[in-house]
């Protein structure tokens, strides 16, 4: 059943026109559940793996399967529309690649959270490096894995007080 609260997808957008065109250079038909798949990824607000993009994607079409799915994510990422990253748990992961400018990553260990940000000091540091080592480079990732806010204060609360614990006496 598709969700009636669901704007409709704007196919004149630049997104749809670049999606249609991989299509075409793919030498691949136009299909109402490619489309919906597209419509659900580019939708997304986080990095989604596969089965999370599936689940999704039968909220709308229950007929399409996890093989369309799978094969259309990698469709994307060949054609430059979604980006593929790996944050140690297992899972490849995408995001909307259309139109993205670059950013890196905070991982959390407890709760798989992951952050994007972007530090132009960062940048400007990275790029001394290659020029300093006369390195071309052609692409980079930053991933900081750690704890994030929410985890450390849920540690935090969980360990008692010291002046809680009882005294010991020699």
């Amino acid at each position: 059943m598709a969700k009636a609260a669901e704007a409709k997808p704007q196919h004149d957008a630049p997104e749809w026109a670049a999606f249609y065109d991989c299509l075409r250079r793919k030498g691949l038909r136009r299909t109402s559940q490619r489309d919906t798949i597209f419509d659900v990824f580019m939708r997304s607000q986080k990095h989604l793996s596969s089965e999370d993009l599936y689940r999704r994607v039968r909220e709308m079409d229950p007929k399409v399967g996890f093989t369309t799915v799978y094969r259309t994510l990698n469709l994307l990422s060949e054609c430059g529309l979604a980006i593929r990253s790996q944050f140690g748990d297992g899972l490849t992961r995408y995001e909307p690649g259309f139109n993205t400018t670059h950013h890196d990553h905070l991982i959390c260990v407890e709760c798989g959270n992951v952050t994007e940000f972007f530090s132009a000091q960062l940048e400007h540091v990275q790029d001394e490096i290659v020029s300093r080592h006369g390195f071309e480079m052609q692409e980079h990732s930053l991933r900081i894995w750690g704890m994030c806010r929410a985890c450390r204060r849920n540690v935090k609360s969980m360990k008692k007080p010291a002046a809680s614990l009882p005294h010991r006496h020699a």
